[in-house]
């Protein structure tokens, strides 16, 4: 045992997966190196020849592909460079020659897509209270009789103008009303229901600050149990930890709350969150103030709605499906016979045109994290973010994402509601979502608080029922973008080549994965044989005399008194 756990000590800390990515690209190229110097330099003539009539062959099929695109494609078309922000690595890690780099500066082009059919329209209003909907479109944050603590604050934090949601919220909010609001993702809902919170909380008695506590899952249970006994004055919480908290912490109760607020409510019944919420309300104070927000309104939402909210303001800024006013959609087809395509699109649109603070969704924690390895191999700097992940993993991927120290986060729909990553350029779908619902929360990730974004969704055959229900609803034109066919295959090629080093990054996982466990297992063997030989010490030491200890101690206490 003891030899074992000396050859384990000696092994090296374990390494990330940047590190064995780059291990394996640090190989890769070694090899490579020393079988181009085992040749000669120079090209034959005739594979230039075969490079340039490849080429040629390469530009038919773009056009074959152009005209083959179905009713839905305009013919008018508009050319984007697509290496126009491209640095590229050098030519020995880029994995392309020369030629195939020529190749690689061929335009996408992006052209609008035609709607079809007629825009449903909206049904009757639901029955409210009052509908707020409307609301006064000149109004400014100065307008809003905020305190001046709250006013500094807000222009200490760069905003300027208050979003629709805010304007009709806020003023609402102020009143102590309960609201029932829709707004698209990005649109500045947080604000919209905490600048009436903090409001509220400033005027408070021996309020000095305000105190806040986060109650999540994946962080420290007795921190959090210690910021709920000392009575914080805006909690934060995701329903299951918070009735776990409820349950299993001391003098904690929720009999007090002065305002609820449930954020994302329609995302929460989607995780089947749906009788925790109603046990959360049951326990809330009755007289109190709630506001319920969400980015899509479905049935259900109306249902909690109806037995959380008394009297309630309806304030719905968007439809269920609008996208940010300031997204550019856009659309890569897939033909039913280049479903395997989909992972060099990808790799051709963030390595030519989308180059940083993109985010890119694909549907399993599988092939994010397949698309992790694969890119990082290509020398792209990459992070993932899915439910395979720690809680602590997680924040971490966030954190250099925000930081720049990452430019492309791959990411499950785990990510796809209620972050908001300041700076996100793109959002790519490697598949499209089940629903127009979940493609909105996704795209939402990007043209966040007025800002300008873009998303480039790929779109299979039996997603496209989805897409046309998406060009339907779209305010703004929707584009289709077709990369050039020889781009594919150059990349095709090129993750071809890269399948054994995605092979041997997961090997190494997979050995680090192993040798943890041996290293645990053996850990806990030495646990137990440390504790049997401290049993078996205590019960040696049962007795503070042994009986010939005792026997010897009464003799001489015999011949003494004698």
């Amino acid at each position: 045992m003891a030899d074992v756990m000396a050859q384990l000590k000696k092994r090296k800390a374990p390494t990330t997966l940047d590190e064995k990515i780059e291990k394996i690209r640090k190989k890769r190229r070694t090899e490579e190196k020393a079988v181009k110097e085992g040749k000669t330099t120079e090209k034959p003539q005739t594979e230039v020849k075969d490079e340039e009539e490849e080429e040629g062959d390469g530009e038919n099929d773009a056009e074959e592909e152009e005209e083959e695109e179905d009713d839905d494609d305009d013919a008018g078309a508009s050319s984007e460079n697509g290496n126009e922000e491209s640095e590229g690595d050098s030519e020995e890690d880029d994995g392309f020659s020369s030629g195939e780099e020529e190749v690689l500066t061929k335009a996408d082009t992006v052209r609008e897509k035609d709607r079809r059919g007629k825009k449903k329209k909206d049904g009757p209003p639901d029955t409210f209270y009052e509908d707020a909907s409307n609301y006064d479109d000149s109004l400014t944050f100065q307008d809003m009789n905020l305190s001046r603590p709250l006013l500094k604050a807000i222009t200490t934090m760069g905003f300027k103008q208050p979003t629709p949601i805010q304007k009709a919220c806020v003023p609402v909010g102020l009143l102590g009303k309960d609201i029932c609001a829709c707004a698209a993702t990005g649109t500045g809902k947080t604000a919209a229901f905490m600048l009436p919170v903090l409001e509220r909380l400033i005027y408070k008695p021996d309020r000095p600050s305000v105190t806040t506590c986060l109650a999540v899952g994946g962080l420290d249970l007795k921190t959090q149990e210690a910021a709920l006994r000392a009575g914080p004055d805006v909690l934060i919480a995701t329903p299951g930890r918070l009735i776990d908290h409820l349950h299993n912490t001391p003098s904690f109760e929720l009999s007090q709350v002065e305002v609820l607020i449930l954020d994302e409510a329609d995302r929460m019944l989607d995780e089947y969150f749906e009788e925790q919420m109603k046990e959360i309300i049951r326990l809330c104070a009755y007289q109190r103030q709630t506001m319920l927000f969400s980015a899509t309104m479905s049935e259900e939402v109306k249902d909690l709605a109806s037995v959380s909210l008394k009297q309630p303001v309806r304030i719905f800024v968007n439809s269920n499906t609008d996208v940010a006013p300031y997204l550019r959609q856009e659309f890569v087809r897939i033909r039913p016979n280049r479903e395997g395509d989909r992972e060099a699109i990808v790799a051709a649109l963030l390595t030519r045109t989308f180059q940083d603070h993109v985010m890119l969704f694909t549907q399993t924690k599988k092939q994010a994290h397949r698309m992790h390895i694969l890119l990082g191999l290509m020398g792209l700097k990459v992070g993932e973010l899915h439910g395979n992940l720690s809680q602590t993993q997680r924040l971490e991927s966030l954190r250099r994402f925000k930081d720049e120290q990452i430019d492309i986060l791959v990411a499950t729909d785990v990510a796809a509601r209620g972050l908001d990553i300041d700076g996100v350029k793109t959002v790519i779908n490697f598949t499209m979502p089940n629903t127009v619902k979940h493609y909105v929360h996704r795209v939402g990730r990007t043209a966040r608080a007025g800002k300008v974004g873009r998303s480039v969704s790929l779109v299979g055959e039996t997603e496209r029922k989805m897409l046309k229900d998406i060009v339907k609803k779209a305010k703004t034109p929707v584009k289709a973008r077709v990369l050039p066919q020889e781009v594919i295959l150059k990349f095709r090629d090129r993750i071809e080549r890269l399948e054994k080093d995605v092979y041997a990054v997961m090997r190494l996982e997979r050995e680090e994965r192993e040798m943890a466990h041996s290293e645990a297992q053996i850990s806990s063997a030495e646990k137990r044989l440390q504790q049997s030989s401290e049993e078996q010490q205590q019960l040696q030491r049962t007795w503070f005399q042994t009986h010939e200890e005792r026997k010897r101690t009464a003799v001489s206490a015999f011949d003494m008194t004698g």
